[in-house]
């Protein structure tokens, strides 16, 4: 079995820089306010969290010494996070998050507790089961006017899934059946950039190729209103472009076994990162685990280890005919 590998960028979870941490002396009372040098040292971001624990501890009717107490801290560090100059730990910060009754994301400035509205309906979806978020996620996309429950029978069909998947093969085999135009994301990505996908990662970094990405599928969509699209394994890493695919297209994921991604992709004679190692494996297999989530969301999934092309290309052609409405 041949399959064509789509030329995609593999993105490696960057390792963060080590911080170094003050002790804290427990329940230490020093609640003076920090020195003027210390002042105009002020990072934004500490900044800014140090206003988020004041107008939290505000909102909570809480004294600083009383949440010093609650968190186990010293009410000299609570003092410095809240002025700024205080580059607590994480454990510190989860610590803080308890005593004032707030998510830690609330303490961070995750956007969902930026306002009250936010924090309601986060209120509203936490503890809901999967199915259920789906439907509020169609529910919202039908009242915004992005997409909802019809996106599935939408005759643009976007294949989704991990590079040696077959998305490109299979894909121009359904293009061809259809009678649809049959476009690789990837080189229409290139043709933004005006350069390979390897070399906009290496010159602009990730955050461009993702503008690059979400660019050519929004101009894809208003081009093809009909159309087999080849898509990056890496599209569901970005909410905004997976919602965008979700909502305007009827989607497949296509999957495979972790060796057959693996022979699939260095039989093209492409070894990034793939090379045949244990390390390369174990790598493939934590990136299969981490996306399949975002995956799952697809219309529509298709084994493409099970069979032989051919028979798995039938298998798609008639799942997808039949979501269409179309005859067989």
């Amino acid at each position: 079995m041949k399959y064509c590998a789509c030329h995609e960028p593999y993105f490696r979870v960057g390792e963060m820089s080590s911080t170094i941490v003050h002790q804290i002396r427990p329940h230490a009372v020093d609640d003076a306010a920090p020195s003027q040098a210390a002042s105009e040292a002020k990072n934004p971001a500490l900044v800014a969290l140090g206003e988020r624990v004041r107008d939290l501890r505000a909102r909570r009717g809480l004294t600083r010494k009383a949440v010093a107490l609650a968190a186990d801290v010293s009410e000299r560090h609570l003092a410095n996070l809240e002025y700024g100059i205080g580059n607590a730990s994480f454990l510190v910060l989860q610590q803080v998050a308890a005593a004032l009754h707030c998510p830690l994301a609330e303490l961070t400035g995750d956007v969902t507790t930026s306002s009250p509205e936010w924090l309601l309906i986060r209120e509203l979806l936490e503890q809901r089961d999967e199915a259920t978020l789906r439907r509020a996620r169609i529910a919202i996309g039908e009242l915004l006017g992005t997409g909802g429950a019809s996106a599935a029978r939408n005759p643009r069909i976007a294949l989704i899934g991990l590079r040696g998947a077959g998305k490109s093969t299979l894909g121009q085999m359904l293009a061809d059946d259809l009678n649809f135009p049959f476009v690789e994301l990837s080189r229409e990505i290139e043709k933004f950039a005006g350069c390979s996908v390897r070399e906009i990662q290496d010159l602009y970094g990730t955050n461009a190729y993702r503008r690059y990405e979400r660019r050519a599928l929004e101009e894809a969509i208003q081009i093809y209103p009909e159309g087999v699209l080849a898509t990056p394994g890496g599209v569901v890493s970005d909410a905004a472009t997976f919602n965008q695919l979700l909502a305007h297209c009827t989607t497949v994921w296509l999957y495979a076994d972790a060796e057959d991604h693996m022979k699939r992709v260095t039989a093209q004679g492409d070894l990034r990162p793939m090379a045949a190692s244990r390390e390369a494996m174990d790598d493939l297999r934590q990136i299969l685990a981490g996306r399949a989530a975002f995956y799952s969301k697809a219309d529509m999934k298709l084994d493409t280890s099970a069979q032989t092309i051919e028979a798995t290309f039938q298998l798609l052609r008639t799942m997808v005919r039949e979501a269409l409405h179309l005859p067989d």
